[in-house]
């Protein structure tokens, strides 16, 4: 279980996360949803170590660090390979460290992306490359794949096809904790829904509840966030009446 207690982090005397207590079990899909600047991105960098905080963070009840940073990999649209090398060396350094690479399911998914095994990274485009970081947090042998706004970059339809292999090619243990503004495109495929908003978890529920309630996903982020649905036509009113003063 990844657990986090009372994580507050700052930037510059300015707080990015507030006091956050919340548990991830592994076996797991969970989405990451809150506005531009809500601290997602923050939250799972300090997961990773990337950020010094205030709070903690465990893993099965021990510190992240260097003897079990192996279970957790990221993907990123900032991109965290080597762009000079190829994805058959990227494959060889990740089977020399580490141990439980995947090859049959990276060999899989290249095939499933159409990618190049012997084209430097440097030379894909911005989708590819994308889709390369994804392969890679996959198949690393994680049993928590972090993916922050994945698939910028991707038409909708490699976005739909991949949701579905996701689903199929997942292990029971394996829990994937997904950023993404793209809220209805995956929500038939998390099972939790978590919301932060400057700073804070304003909302953790799971799908199973929200069907129950007969709620979709999209509904229950606007009702948790306040949403006003007259905000458009409240600023058009605004910005015509100053250009006609």
């Amino acid at each position: 279980m990844l657990e986090i207690k009372n994580l507050t982090k700052a930037y510059a005397g300015k707080t990015a996360l507030k006091d956050i207590s919340i548990t991830f079990p592994r076996g797991e899909i969970i989405g990451l949803f809150g506005e531009n600047g809500a601290g997602k991105t923050t939250l799972m960098k300090s997961i990773l170590g990337f950020h010094s905080y205030l709070g903690e963070i465990t893993l099965d009840g021990m510190p992240v660090n260097t003897k079990n940073i192996a279970r957790l990999s990221f993907a990123t649209s900032e991109h965290s390979f080597f762009p000079n090398l190829t994805p058959k060396a990227h494959r060889d350094f990740y089977k020399e460290h580490f141990p439980a690479f995947s090859d049959q399911r990276f060999r899989g998914l290249m095939e499933f992306f159409a990618l190049p095994m012997h084209k430097a990274l440097k030379h894909f485009s911005m989708g590819q490359k994308n889709q390369f970081e994804v392969i890679l947090a996959l198949c690393q042998g994680a049993d928590y794949i972090l993916m922050d706004e994945p698939f910028a970059g991707n038409d909708v339809f490699n976005r739909e096809d991949f949701y579905k292999v996701l689903l199929g090619i997942l292990e029971p243990h394996e829990t994937v904790i997904l950023s993404t503004h793209l809220i209805e495109e995956v929500s038939d495929f998390i099972g939790r829904a978590v919301l932060i908003r400057r700073g804070q978890i304003i909302g953790d529920t799971t799908t199973a509840e929200l069907d129950e309630r007969g709620q979709t996903l999209m509904n229950y982020i606007k009702e948790t966030y306040h949403y006003r649905s007259d905000r458009v036509s409240r600023a058009l009113d605004e910005i015509s009446g100053e250009e006609r003063v």
